[in-house]
């Protein structure tokens, strides 16, 4: 089998021949495709504009939109402090340096046992055996550092804000460190009787402080941008996290981390801004710079889940420390639970709202003696329906209303009673 072969003679000029039609066929076929494309393109954008206009029109608003959506960010100075083009950004960096000079941390510390190790006769020293174990044996006390937590000032004269249980322990000294590391010693003035909150005071003789600017927690929503502040981990001071509002008027159960406290807490604010251990007792913070909330608690087992005592509940307490050095409360002096489906059902009750009277299990009565509810003739079993008239119901509890008013004040009550309605007069007493 033979292969048709080119002579040889004649393969130089063939070859330039063949390269110089080459060229020109790709010239002129690129040109015709350049120009039947173009054609084609502008016959089919007059076609789409003609047959699709409202599409077409869609597109490059989005475009639009898109391109404005995306602000071009300047170029910074190679020395000063960075500015952000996003007003948002810039929002969260404006609040966080307007509060973090009244943010403090506060440091727990408390004598505690040296041991050491001894070996000693376990049948004494005039024991003829002679028999020695090693034994941790005291030797002393020693101040150490046993805890910490945060707080921000509230006063230009020191008045610091924070959580009760972070300075409930009577036999500790508390350290308080401002945001430029000036050490001082502080005094716990006053304890929230029923709000995890408690107001110190800072030792400094008469210097003045930074203080945050108080928020209105009333008027906050869900999605509402957040940023907590505090000391984290009691290692990280001034350590700023952001998040939103996750939740409103949340009840929960909080304790301590070995669970020796226990207490439960009404209307609380819910977020996802980051609130570690150490945080308690810290700002929760607007995009204003405005603190609406103290930061109270984090979920066990879970992540992004924090809690903050809406801050008007705390103005109170503020108020009256400055006045009077104490946090008072009233009275009504009952053991309740909230009326439900459940609880209704139990109790074959005829209403599905209010406050149930009844004992704990604990052996705690229904009544406080000498209460103002047992003055007033309150018994195991009413059902308080309404203070005031405004109605107790889940997510307006007795207590929540009750806060509104003050010791002295003179409330009445509507209640239920073996299935008659009527109203009660009491004046509060104070706890």
């Amino acid at each position: 089998m033979s292969m048709y072969k080119l002579p040889e003679s004649n393969i130089p000029e063939m070859k330039k021949k063949i390269m110089e039609f080459s060229k020109n066929r790709i010239f002129w076929g690129g040109v015709f495709v350049l120009v039947a494309g173009s054609a084609i393109g502008l016959g089919a954008g007059f076609a789409v504009l003609k047959y699709f206009p409202s599409q077409t029109q869609v597109f490059l608003q989005y475009f639009q939109a898109k391109e404005i959506a995306q602000p071009t960010i300047k170029s910074q100075p190679a020395l000063g402090e960075y500015t952000s083009n996003v007003s948002y950004e810039q929002a969260i960096i404006d609040a966080s340096k307007a509060v973090s000079p009244s943010v403090v941390s506060i440091v727990i510390s408390k004598d505690v046992p040296i041991y050491e190790q001894q070996y000693v006769n376990p049948f004494g020293p005039n024991s003829p055996f002679e028999f020695l174990i090693p034994q941790q044996v005291q030797n002393g006390t020693q101040l150490q550092e046993v805890g910490a937590g945060s707080g921000f000032i509230v006063s230009a004269d020191g008045l610091v804000l924070t959580n009760k249980h972070v300075v409930s322990d009577k036999q500790a000294d508390y350290t308080v460190y401002t945001s430029d590391g000036e050490k001082y010693t502080a005094k716990v003035l006053a304890l929230d009787p029923v709000q995890d909150l408690a107001v110190i005071k800072i030792e400094a003789n008469g210097k003045t402080f930074q203080k945050a600017v108080i928020g209105n927690s009333s008027g906050i929503q869900l999605g509402q941008t957040a940023i907590a502040i505090g000391n984290a981990l009691g290692q990280f001071s001034n350590t700023v996290s952001v998040g939103i509002i996750s939740g409103l008027a949340r009840t929960i159960s909080a304790s301590d981390q070995i669970g020796s406290v226990s207490e439960t807490l009404e209307g609380i604010i819910q977020t996802d801004a980051a609130i570690n251990s150490g945080n308690s007792g810290g700002p929760l913070v607007n995009l204003k710079g405005e603190v609406i909330g103290i930061n109270t608690a984090m979920a066990r087992g879970a992540q992004s889940i924090g809690f903050a005592i809406p801050i008007n509940m705390a103005k109170k307490d503020i108020e009256q420390v400055t006045k009077t050095n104490k946090i008072v409360y009233p009275f009504l002096g009952v053991r309740y639970a909230l009326v439900d489906d459940k609880i209704k059902q139990k109790y074959k009750l005829s209403v599905n709202y209010g406050a149930f009277v009844i004992s704990g299990s604990n052996g705690e009565t229904a009544i406080t003696a000498d209460s103002a509810a047992d003055r007033a003739g309150i018994k195991e079993k009413d059902v308080i329906l309404e203070i005031n008239k405004e109605k107790i119901a889940l997510n307006n509890s007795m207590a929540t209303i009750i806060q509104k008013y003050n010791p002295g004040d003179k409330i009445t009550l509507h209640i239920l009673r073996d299935n008659k309605e009527m109203d009660v007069d009491i004046i509060l007493g104070s706890r």
